[in-house]
Protein backbone atom coordinates (compact mmCIF):
# COMPACT_ATOMS: atom_id res chain seq x y z
CA UNK A 1 0.00 0.00 0.00
CA UNK A 2 1.49 3.60 -0.76
CA UNK A 3 0.45 5.86 1.32
CA UNK A 4 -0.37 9.66 0.68
CA UNK A 5 3.01 12.35 1.53
CA UNK A 6 2.56 14.26 4.78
CA UNK A 7 5.14 16.71 5.76
CA UNK A 8 6.70 17.80 8.94
CA UNK A 9 8.31 20.89 10.24
CA UNK A 10 10.61 20.42 13.28
CA UNK A 11 11.42 23.31 14.84
CA UNK A 12 14.55 23.33 16.32
CA UNK A 13 14.94 27.29 16.69
CA UNK A 14 13.93 29.07 20.20
CA UNK A 15 11.55 31.72 19.34
CA UNK A 16 9.19 34.52 21.30
CA UNK A 17 5.78 34.37 21.70
CA UNK A 18 4.77 36.38 19.01
CA UNK A 19 7.90 34.77 16.42
CA UNK A 20 6.83 31.12 17.21
CA UNK A 21 3.32 31.91 16.56
CA UNK A 22 4.34 33.81 13.05
CA UNK A 23 6.40 30.82 12.54
CA UNK A 24 3.80 28.06 13.25
CA UNK A 25 0.94 30.06 11.16
CA UNK A 26 3.74 30.34 8.31
CA UNK A 27 4.04 26.31 8.22
CA UNK A 28 0.64 25.96 7.74
CA UNK A 29 0.52 28.22 5.08
CA UNK A 30 3.35 26.13 2.86
CA UNK A 31 1.02 23.17 3.82
CA UNK A 32 2.95 21.24 6.80
CA UNK A 33 0.92 18.84 7.87
CA UNK A 34 2.75 18.82 11.61
CA UNK A 35 4.29 21.46 13.50
CA UNK A 36 7.05 19.36 15.95
CA UNK A 37 9.56 20.30 19.03
CA UNK A 38 12.30 18.02 19.45
CA UNK A 39 13.70 17.50 23.42
CA UNK A 40 16.92 18.98 23.72
CA UNK A 41 18.48 20.81 26.17
CA UNK A 42 19.08 24.30 24.37
CA UNK A 43 15.67 24.14 22.29
CA UNK A 44 12.18 24.86 23.62
CA UNK A 45 10.36 22.86 26.02
CA UNK A 46 8.14 20.76 24.14
CA UNK A 47 4.62 20.60 25.69
CA UNK A 48 4.28 24.38 26.49
CA UNK A 49 5.50 25.14 23.24
CA UNK A 50 3.11 22.40 20.94
CA UNK A 51 0.22 24.06 23.16
CA UNK A 52 1.25 27.78 21.73
CA UNK A 53 1.42 26.13 18.02
CA UNK A 54 -2.17 25.28 18.56
CA UNK A 55 -3.59 28.15 19.75
CA UNK A 56 -1.37 30.18 16.33
CA UNK A 57 -3.00 27.26 13.77
CA UNK A 58 -6.20 25.32 12.81
CA UNK A 59 -4.97 22.35 10.74
CA UNK A 60 -1.52 20.98 11.44
CA UNK A 61 -1.17 18.09 13.55
CA UNK A 62 1.30 18.52 16.59
CA UNK A 63 3.66 15.96 18.00
CA UNK A 64 7.06 15.76 19.89
CA UNK A 65 10.04 14.93 17.69
CA UNK A 66 11.27 12.97 19.62
CA UNK A 67 11.35 12.76 23.39
CA UNK A 68 14.41 11.24 25.38
CA UNK A 69 12.68 9.19 27.52
CA UNK A 70 15.70 9.61 29.70
CA UNK A 71 14.51 12.33 30.38
CA UNK A 72 10.83 11.64 31.97
CA UNK A 73 9.28 9.66 34.64
CA UNK A 74 6.39 7.65 32.95
CA UNK A 75 3.85 8.77 35.29
CA UNK A 76 4.52 12.29 34.82
CA UNK A 77 4.60 12.12 31.38
CA UNK A 78 1.73 10.21 30.82
CA UNK A 79 0.35 13.43 32.65
CA UNK A 80 2.16 15.96 30.22
CA UNK A 81 0.84 14.12 27.23
CA UNK A 82 -2.79 13.93 28.32
CA UNK A 83 -3.36 17.31 29.31
CA UNK A 84 -1.29 18.31 25.81
CA UNK A 85 -4.07 16.67 23.51
CA UNK A 86 -6.82 17.88 25.49
CA UNK A 87 -5.38 21.71 25.00
CA UNK A 88 -4.86 21.23 21.55
CA UNK A 89 -8.20 19.43 20.74
CA UNK A 90 -6.65 16.18 20.34
CA UNK A 91 -4.18 16.87 17.07
CA UNK A 92 -0.96 15.77 19.41
CA UNK A 93 1.33 13.05 18.30
CA UNK A 94 3.55 11.23 21.12
CA UNK A 95 7.10 11.00 19.05
CA UNK A 96 9.38 9.17 21.58
CA UNK A 97 13.04 8.14 21.68
CA UNK A 98 15.30 6.50 23.54
CA UNK A 99 18.20 9.29 23.98
CA UNK A 100 21.73 9.60 22.46
CA UNK A 101 23.39 13.00 23.65
CA UNK A 102 25.59 11.84 27.06
CA UNK A 103 26.37 15.18 27.40
CA UNK A 104 22.79 16.89 27.92
CA UNK A 105 22.16 14.24 30.54
CA UNK A 106 25.46 15.43 32.28
CA UNK A 107 23.97 18.75 31.68
CA UNK A 108 20.98 18.12 33.48
CA UNK A 109 22.47 16.24 36.35
CA UNK A 110 20.87 13.12 35.07
CA UNK A 111 22.56 9.43 34.19
CA UNK A 112 23.41 8.51 31.32
CA UNK A 113 22.74 4.68 31.09
CA UNK A 114 24.45 2.58 28.15
CA UNK A 115 22.67 1.87 25.32
CA UNK A 116 20.85 -1.54 26.43
CA UNK A 117 18.93 0.16 29.54
CA UNK A 118 18.01 3.37 27.17
CA UNK A 119 16.32 1.12 25.35
CA UNK A 120 14.86 -0.89 28.43
CA UNK A 121 13.23 2.38 29.66
CA UNK A 122 11.94 3.53 26.08
CA UNK A 123 9.95 0.10 26.40
CA UNK A 124 8.94 0.76 30.23
CA UNK A 125 7.66 4.30 29.31
CA UNK A 126 5.80 2.78 26.20
CA UNK A 127 3.93 0.07 28.70
CA UNK A 128 3.35 2.47 31.14
CA UNK A 129 1.73 5.48 28.96
CA UNK A 130 -0.14 2.61 27.16
CA UNK A 131 -1.75 1.67 30.37
CA UNK A 132 -1.87 4.91 32.12
CA UNK A 133 -3.71 6.72 29.21
CA UNK A 134 -5.53 3.96 28.20
CA UNK A 135 -7.18 3.73 31.42
CA UNK A 136 -11.04 5.26 31.54
CA UNK A 137 -10.31 6.70 35.45
CA UNK A 138 -7.14 8.61 34.23
CA UNK A 139 -7.08 11.93 35.23
CA UNK A 140 -6.62 13.78 33.03
CA UNK A 141 -7.71 12.53 30.36
CA UNK A 142 -6.61 12.72 26.51
CA UNK A 143 -8.66 13.40 23.61
CA UNK A 144 -7.85 10.74 21.65
CA UNK A 145 -8.65 7.30 22.38
CA UNK A 146 -7.09 4.80 24.02
CA UNK A 147 -4.13 7.76 23.64
CA UNK A 148 -2.88 9.79 20.81
CA UNK A 149 -0.98 8.14 18.01
CA UNK A 150 2.69 6.89 18.73
CA UNK A 151 6.22 7.63 17.04
CA UNK A 152 8.69 5.26 17.81
CA UNK A 153 12.57 6.87 16.30
CA UNK A 154 15.25 5.05 16.00
CA UNK A 155 17.28 2.11 13.86
CA UNK A 156 18.69 -0.44 16.36
CA UNK A 157 17.08 -3.63 16.30
CA UNK A 158 15.74 -3.32 19.82
CA UNK A 159 13.85 -0.35 18.95
CA UNK A 160 12.80 -1.21 15.58
CA UNK A 161 11.27 -4.52 17.38
CA UNK A 162 9.68 -2.29 19.90
CA UNK A 163 8.27 -0.12 17.07
CA UNK A 164 7.04 -3.05 15.37
CA UNK A 165 4.92 -3.72 18.08
CA UNK A 166 3.79 -0.55 19.37
CA UNK A 167 4.19 2.56 16.77
CA UNK A 168 1.54 3.95 14.34
CA UNK A 169 4.33 5.93 13.17
CA UNK A 170 8.41 4.45 13.25
CA UNK A 171 11.22 7.31 12.66
CA UNK A 172 14.33 6.60 10.94
CA UNK A 173 17.01 8.84 11.38
CA UNK A 174 19.34 8.11 8.10
CA UNK A 175 22.16 8.27 10.43
CA UNK A 176 24.07 5.99 13.15
CA UNK A 177 25.71 7.18 16.67
CA UNK A 178 29.80 6.66 16.34
CA UNK A 179 31.93 7.47 19.38
CA UNK A 180 29.59 10.35 20.19
CA UNK A 181 28.67 11.49 16.71
CA UNK A 182 25.96 10.95 14.06
CA UNK A 183 27.15 9.56 10.90
CA UNK A 184 25.06 9.56 7.95
CA UNK A 185 23.50 5.80 6.83
CA UNK A 186 24.19 4.90 2.74
CA UNK A 187 21.40 3.87 0.84
CA UNK A 188 22.22 0.39 0.85
CA UNK A 189 22.57 0.73 4.83
CA UNK A 190 19.01 1.99 5.17
CA UNK A 191 17.71 -0.22 3.14
CA UNK A 192 19.27 -2.89 5.68
CA UNK A 193 17.32 -0.94 8.35
CA UNK A 194 14.09 -0.75 7.04
CA UNK A 195 14.21 -4.60 6.01
CA UNK A 196 15.11 -5.37 9.18
CA UNK A 197 12.30 -3.67 10.73
CA UNK A 198 9.37 -5.27 7.87
CA UNK A 199 11.14 -8.10 9.60
CA UNK A 200 9.72 -7.67 12.96
CA UNK A 201 6.72 -5.93 11.73
CA UNK A 202 5.44 -9.21 9.55
CA UNK A 203 2.74 -10.12 11.82
CA UNK A 204 0.81 -6.65 11.78
CA UNK A 205 -2.42 -6.50 11.05
CA UNK A 206 -2.07 -2.61 9.73
CA UNK A 207 1.12 -1.16 8.83
CA UNK A 208 3.19 1.72 9.96
CA UNK A 209 3.56 4.89 8.78
CA UNK A 210 7.23 5.27 7.48
CA UNK A 211 9.13 8.29 8.59
CA UNK A 212 12.50 10.02 7.88
CA UNK A 213 13.89 12.97 8.32
CA UNK A 214 15.50 15.39 5.53
CA UNK A 215 18.69 16.68 7.17
CA UNK A 216 19.17 19.40 4.02
CA UNK A 217 17.41 21.03 1.82
CA UNK A 218 18.23 22.71 -1.24
CA UNK A 219 16.70 24.02 -4.21
CA UNK A 220 19.31 24.32 -7.11
CA UNK A 221 20.27 23.53 -10.20
CA UNK A 222 23.66 23.19 -9.03
CA UNK A 223 23.06 20.44 -6.82
CA UNK A 224 27.20 19.36 -6.58
CA UNK A 225 28.27 22.70 -5.05
CA UNK A 226 24.55 22.53 -2.29
CA UNK A 227 26.28 19.30 -0.80
CA UNK A 228 30.25 19.94 -1.17
CA UNK A 229 30.19 21.91 2.10
CA UNK A 230 29.72 18.79 3.95
CA UNK A 231 32.22 16.78 2.80
CA UNK A 232 34.65 17.89 5.66
CA UNK A 233 31.81 16.24 7.66
CA UNK A 234 32.04 12.98 5.78
CA UNK A 235 35.72 11.89 5.07
CA UNK A 236 36.41 10.00 2.01
CA UNK A 237 32.77 10.40 0.65
CA UNK A 238 32.40 12.28 -3.25
CA UNK A 239 29.98 14.61 -3.83
CA UNK A 240 28.45 11.75 -6.09
CA UNK A 241 27.92 9.90 -2.86
CA UNK A 242 26.59 12.78 -0.99
CA UNK A 243 23.91 13.01 -3.30
CA UNK A 244 22.94 9.71 -2.98
CA UNK A 245 22.10 9.96 0.75
CA UNK A 246 18.62 9.45 1.55
CA UNK A 247 18.31 12.61 3.91
CA UNK A 248 19.55 15.07 1.20
CA UNK A 249 17.33 16.55 -0.59
CA UNK A 250 19.34 18.48 -3.65
CA UNK A 251 18.14 19.72 -7.52
CA UNK A 252 14.83 21.59 -8.24
CA UNK A 253 11.69 21.48 -7.37
CA UNK A 254 10.93 18.91 -9.50
CA UNK A 255 14.36 16.65 -8.90
CA UNK A 256 13.47 16.70 -4.93
CA UNK A 257 9.48 15.60 -5.87
CA UNK A 258 10.89 12.80 -8.32
CA UNK A 259 13.35 11.53 -5.05
CA UNK A 260 10.99 11.73 -2.46
CA UNK A 261 9.02 9.47 -4.59
CA UNK A 262 11.89 7.11 -5.50
CA UNK A 263 12.45 6.96 -1.34
CA UNK A 264 8.66 6.30 -1.11
CA UNK A 265 8.77 3.98 -3.62
CA UNK A 266 12.51 2.18 -2.30
CA UNK A 267 12.34 2.79 1.57
CA UNK A 268 8.21 3.34 1.97
CA UNK A 269 9.39 6.63 3.47
CA UNK A 270 5.12 8.63 3.17
CA UNK A 271 5.92 10.95 6.26
CA UNK A 272 8.70 13.33 5.99
CA UNK A 273 10.31 15.74 8.54
CA UNK A 274 12.71 18.73 7.95
CA UNK A 275 14.34 20.98 10.32
CA UNK A 276 13.42 24.33 10.52
CA UNK A 277 15.93 26.13 8.88
CA UNK A 278 14.83 24.28 5.55
CA UNK A 279 11.07 25.23 5.89
CA UNK A 280 10.45 27.30 3.12
CA UNK A 281 12.56 25.86 0.41
CA UNK A 282 10.74 22.33 1.03
CA UNK A 283 7.40 24.73 0.56
CA UNK A 284 7.35 24.51 -3.30
CA UNK A 285 7.91 20.63 -3.08
CA UNK A 286 5.30 19.74 -1.10
CA UNK A 287 3.01 21.94 -3.33
CA UNK A 288 4.36 20.00 -5.91
CA UNK A 289 3.59 16.48 -4.40
CA UNK A 290 0.26 17.25 -2.60
CA UNK A 291 -2.03 14.77 -2.33
CA UNK A 292 -0.15 12.10 -4.33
Amino acid sequence: MTRPFRFGVNMVTPASGADWSRRCKRAEELGYDVILVPDHLGMVAPFPALVAAAEATERPRLGTFVLNTGFWNPALLAREIATTDALTDGRLEIGLGAGYVAQEHERAGLPFPPPGQRVGHLARTVEVLADLLGDESHVPRSTQRPRPPLLIGGNGDRVLRLAAEHADVVAFTGAKAEAGAMIALSAEELDERVAAYHGFAAGRETPAELNVLLQLVAVTTDRAAAVRPLLPYLPGATEEELLKLPLLAVGTTREIADQLRHQRERYGFSYLTVLDPYMEALGPVIEELRGT
